[in-house]
């Protein structure tokens, strides 16, 4: 009879072993090197979602931004890899990823959770860039934008910040003469000074135009307001940023900004937390929109991509929580100072705050950093052809065609 009994309980045990073994599930999270904040947002989140649903783990893996892509290449490339990832949206590197079958699409769980009833449509948006399917779900939506050290613009004479491309060449003239760099950049990391490409790639050729460009739907070689751009970026490298900056990062860069070395940067919407934290007077410093003329605002969205070799139903569910209302209102400022839910509402917001949210009602179109745009070896030349005019190791009259040429050698 005892032995029966245990027999039983042993079975019993098996069975809620067994048991335990089918609902247990471990949804697996991709992801680069989180900042502090993001980190102990993103722990508490998914801790959270533990407790909601009994038997599920997250498990999040990190890497620094350049391995978090060769890992995803690799994966790419077989049937391993996580059940989601993050990568920037965007035909360059988001894209990338799709076209290799690396992302599921997700029209049918945009239909099942409603998603873009909450969520914000610059946001949204940047699912919709891999047609004929949605790919990804918004995690963070970023600006960038000129910040400005407001006792340098003084010193320059200059009462308020642009309002067109040509009242900025006008204070950057102002701040020469004063004896101001205009603008600091980190040359040694290639797409820091790439946004200056990019702005004045949509200050001088517009919307549509900028936009083909970057589709390569034209010519650059045939496009004269490409060799205007080039031009017009080794005028700013040569007259009006911050030198030697070839020679150091963005970290540097902003450090530098920070030590009053130079008058504006051209940076995201996370320098504010930095700017906060880095300085005791945050205060002496405003933000405003490059101004190219076009009604875009420069920036970029990062989404959660879906693997669609991996747990697709239960990537979904997680992905629906962490848009939710409840989470974006709870850790607003975590992954940059606006969520990616539209009912969210700031709390307390200081001028940083209220310059950015300003940006981003005011703003209902963007235009995406060009390392997101091309395909990676597209970007990798472009790249070269940047530094080489900001190094003057080409001249920017001959920079359109040569970038073409690669281009069409591709084929």
């Amino acid at each position: 009879m005892r032995t029966f009994k245990f027999g039983m309980a042993a079975v019993g045990v098996l069975t809620s072993l067994m048991t335990a073994s089918v609902s247990a599930e471990e949804l697996v999270i991709w992801t680069r090197t989180n900042g502090v904040a993001e980190d102990k947002a993103l722990k508490q989140i998914f801790s959270q979602f533990e407790a909601a649903n009994p038997g599920v783990t997250i498990k999040m893996e990190t890497r620094s931004v350049d391995e978090h892509k060769s890992a995803l290449r690799i994966a790419a490339a077989s049937k391993a890899g996580p059940d989601i990832y993050y990568m920037w949206a965007g035909p360059g590197l988001g894209g990338e990823f799709v076209k290799a079958g690396m992302s599921a699409p997700v029209d049918e769980y945009y239909a099942k959770y409603k998603w873009s009833d909450r969520l914000r449509p610059l946001a949204d948006a940047y699912t919709t860039l891999y047609p004929p399917n949605r790919h990804g779900v918004p995690y963070q939506l970023n600006g960038e934008a000129l910040y400005y050290n407001k006792e340098l613009f003084k010193k320059a004479g200059i009462t308020q910040p642009p309002q067109s491309y040509d009242d900025l060449l006008a204070a950057a003239g102002k701040l020469k003469q004063a004896g101001i760099p205009a603008i600091a950049f980190g040359g040694s990391v290639n797409w820091h000074v790439m946004r200056l490409m990019d702005v004045l790639l949509e200050t001088k050729c517009g919307a549509k135009t900028h936009d083909a460009l970057k589709a390569m739907t034209v010519k650059w070689s045939e496009t004269a307001c490409a060799t205007d751009s080039f031009n017009e970026f080794h005028k700013w490298t040569s007259e009006y940023t911050l030198k030697p900056f070839m020679s150091y990062d963005q970290t540097q860069a902003r450090k530098l900004f920070e030590a009053n070395r130079a008058a504006m940067m051209l940076e995201g919407d996370w320098m504010a937390n930095q700017l906060r934290t880095e300085t005791k007077t945050p205060q002496d410093y405003g933000v405003f929109p490059f101004p190219t003329g076009t009604g875009r605002l420069y920036g970029f969205g990062v989404n959660y991509y879906i693997n669609p070799k991996g747990k697709k139903d239960l990537a979904a569910k997680f992905m629906d929580y962490f848009v939710s209302d409840k989470v974006q209102q709870e850790n607003l400022g975590s992954f940059g100072p606006l969520g990616v839910n539209k009912n969210v509402v700031p709390k307390n917001p200081d001028d940083f705050d209220k310059a950015w949210f300003e940006l981003f009602d005011k703003y209902k179109s963007s235009f995406v950093n060009g390392d997101q745009g091309f395909p990676l070896d597209v970007t990798t030349e472009y790249f070269r052809v940047i530094n080489a005019i900001a190094s003057d190791t080409l001249e920017p009259g001959k920079a359109a065609a040569t970038l073409q040429s690669f281009i069409d050698k591709r084929g």
